[in-house]
């Protein structure tokens, strides 16, 4: 599909879900790279996992939007609030919005449904009404590797199937895609959902298992290796992630008519991943190499003696891995940073932050 470039300076950007993981890193890259505009970070600060990390991420964005040419606001609140939503589409006109807010997590959506629903189905909805009421120049949005679901043919496809998720979190990644197309066609929307393959980095999420491996073994715990180690994941670093996200929010899909006279949906789909699955024991002996390196553990630790291999869990997958060649074909987006790299940077970042 043909893209219409924007040039992101003095445009208003909505960027929900900031000072989450994505969002924030998204926010500083875009403090860095405008020359004007004005951005907006809407989240909830809920306390699925620390929001201290959050207020961190936050102090980071207040510190370079002083050295930026780029004015930023934060506003706290949920988009599953209808009346804040509509309320700052109002007062802001938002040119471009990227919704990265969300409840995050598989296996927590298997015993809080609620809150998944709220914020990635109504939340979502929220967001598609101000768009249709204020129309934008683009609206991209988070959707996950998940809705790929069991599938077993890899690499997975945006061409493949996605009608059978193995979790509620899934199913409603899927539904917002469902729903963007909708929008795209009813009200000619331009919209692109990226599905992302397991980000981690400096400052990233607790619960994903990089950083609650590392936070067990700092204590001397005792981590679980599922599927007995027989995963592979297509891990991304938040900087590769980030930066195909700057690259999309540069290229709307084109708005065109079809033969019938009406409008063609400008929407599009990509995978983003690192483009390389790797085993889950070559990942984790990574970073626990990199962990002694950082100062985090000792060069001594048993490393045998603090894993246990276990059996899959609900809602999980073995294998996850991402065909961006979509990506790299429309924006010319190609990952950067393997997993060694990567390792490293979030094992220096822990050992800072963490330091006694």
């Amino acid at each position: 599909m043909s893209k219409v470039k924007t040039d992101l300076n003095g445009k208003n950007i909505l960027v929900t879900g900031s000072p989450g993981f994505i969002g924030a890193n998204l926010v500083l890259r875009l403090l860095k790279e405008m020359k004007s505009g004005s951005i907006v970070s809407l989240d909830n600060m809920n306390d699925y996992y620390d929001p201290k990390l959050k207020e961190y991420r936050l102090s980071l964005i207040e510190k370079a939007a002083e050295n930026s040419p780029v004015t930023h606001k934060f506003v706290k609140g949920s988009i599953a609030d209808s009346v804040l939503v509509e309320d700052l589409f109002d007062e802001y006109d938002f040119d471009i919005v990227v919704n990265l807010a969300a409840q995050a997590g598989v296996r927590y959506s298997i015993d809080h449904p609620d809150v998944y629903i709220e914020s990635n189905i109504i939340g979502f909805y929220n967001i598609l009404e101000s768009c249709r009421r204020h129309p934008v120049e683009h609206l991209v949005y988070a959707s996950s590797s998940s809705v790929y679901g069991g599938n077993k043919k890899v690499p997975f496809s945006t061409d493949d199937k996605v009608d059978n998720p193995v979790s509620l979190y899934a199913a409603t990644k899927k539904s917002n895609e469902l729903l963007a197309h909708s929008y795209s066609k009813l009200y000619n929307i331009p919209s692109t959902g990226l599905r992302f393959f397991t980000v981690y980095g400096p400052a990233g999420r607790p619960d994903m298992f990089y950083f609650s491996a590392t936070n067990t073994l700092a204590k001397n715990g005792t981590i679980k290796i599922f599927n007995y180690g027989n995963c592979k994941r297509d891990f991304t670093f938040v900087d590769d992630i980030v930066e195909g996200v700057y690259l999309v929010m540069q290229g709307a899909p084109e708005k065109a008519n079809g033969e019938d006279g009406l409008p063609l949906p400008p929407y599009a789909v990509y995978n983003i991943g690192g483009g390389t699955p790797e085993n889950l024991l070559d990942y984790i002996s990574t970073l626990q190499e990199e962990l002694v390196n950082a100062g985090v553990l000792p060069a001594d630790y048993d490393f045998e003696g603090h894993r246990e291999l276990v059996g899959m869990q609900p809602g999980d997958v073995p294998v996850t891995y991402a065909d961006s060649s979509g990506l790299e074909n429309d924006y010319g987006f190609r990952p950067a940073i393997g997993i060694r790299e990567g390792l490293r940077r979030f094992a220096e970042w822990y050992a800072d932050y963490y330091k006694e």
